[in-house]
């Protein structure tokens, strides 16, 4: 994370927090792989039909929540926008605005956060704590961790890092309460590609 964000400040160039971002997905790659090559818990890498139902209903009301969030911290209301360049959208930008939040994102970050951060915090707190005790701590230390990483760059308003802490926070809970990690994938998927459509409708016909 660190590394990030030295290369997003001192790299002058277009790609740096695209590189940056990169760099954080990989050192979040690293623990996933070697924890879920150690141990995983039974149907965590499972998707049923009612995670469908879950990623759309909650990555829909997210969204509408973080609308209100923004309205009622001083935000216009508006539609969000891309840059244009001579009336188009720059050539990065399927890379760095479509494909990188809505694919590779959500499951990178729901793989670190709720597949490793939440299950690791579950199983070494289970004994002593018990089920609901080390439920809820590694709920609150996954979505602690999750916000940190989405405000480390120290460009987050308060309503972003309120509304990071709530995707966060449904997206742990869905994983403590089914044992899947399919709805939490979901819930992330719906509520970035839904700032991805607000964005192009504001781009082009807002």
């Amino acid at each position: 994370m660190l590394a990030g964000i030295l290369i997003a400040t001192l790299w002058p160039s277009p790609w740096a927090q695209a590189a940056a971002t990169a760099l954080l997905w990989v050192g979040m790659l690293v623990p996933v792989v070697r924890g879920l090559s150690l141990s995983r818990p039974a149907g965590l890498l499972r998707i049923r039909p009612l995670d469908v139902l879950f990623g759309v209903a909650l990555g829909g009301m997210l969204r509408l929540v973080q609308g209100w969030i923004e309205s009622a911290a001083g935000g216009s209301g508006a539609l969000p926008s891309y840059p244009l360049i001579d009336g188009g959208l720059d050539s990065a930008w399927w890379l760095t605005a479509a494909v990188a939040p809505v694919v590779v994102a959500p499951v990178v970050e729901e793989l670190f956060f709720r597949g490793v951060v939440l299950v690791s915090v579950f199983t070494a707190l289970r004994r002593p704590l018990g089920s609901a005790g080390a439920g809820l701590a590694a709920v609150l230390a996954s979505t602690v961790l999750f916000v940190v990483v989405h405000a480390s760059d120290g460009t987050a308003s308060v309503d972003q890092v309120v509304s990071a802490g709530l995707v966060g926070l449904v997206s742990a809970l869905l994983v403590t309460l089914t044992g899947r990690l399919g709805g939490a994938v979901l819930v992330h998927v719906v509520y970035n590609a839904s700032f991805l459509a607000l964005a192009v409708a504001g781009t082009f016909w807002a």
